[in-house]
């Protein structure tokens, strides 16, 4: 069995269901499948390299880690947040940025990513 870390560093537990726990207020939350949606989202705006499709894929991945509950609504922004951190403070992109969290907030408050979605965009998206 997986052996589960309380963040609070008090106890280990040898409990599967600890690893998935998706409540950010429970010392066993474990952000690991929201991380993997917002990658997914990454990965398959890559692949699809699609022009004007960035905030489709922006909302679509916040849109997913959000469904996982409070704690993958948490995880999602501080995963968002950190990754327009640098293009914000940069002045380079700022615009952009605040249009990626804008879209970023669109999809974690519940909202349809494919308001975002591009014409032509493949469905397997």
């Amino acid at each position: 069995m997986p052996l589960a870390l309380d963040v609070t560093g008090v106890e280990a537990k040898n409990e599967t269901h600890y690893i998935h726990n998706t409540d950010v207020h429970s010392p066993y939350f474990c952000p690991c499948d929201t991380a993997r949606d917002m990658w997914r989202a990454y990965r398959d705006m890559r692949e699809a390299n699609w022009k004007n499709s960035d905030k489709y894929f922006h909302a679509r991945g916040n849109y997913d880690a959000a469904n996982r509950g409070p704690g993958g609504r948490w995880a999602a922004k501080v995963i968002s947040d950190a990754r327009e951190f640098i293009p914000s403070r940069s002045g380079h992109g700022a615009s952009d940025s605040a249009a990626d969290q804008a879209a970023n907030r669109w999809g974690r408050n519940g909202g349809d990513p494919n308001v975002y979605r591009p014409p032509g965009l493949p469905k397997k998206y």
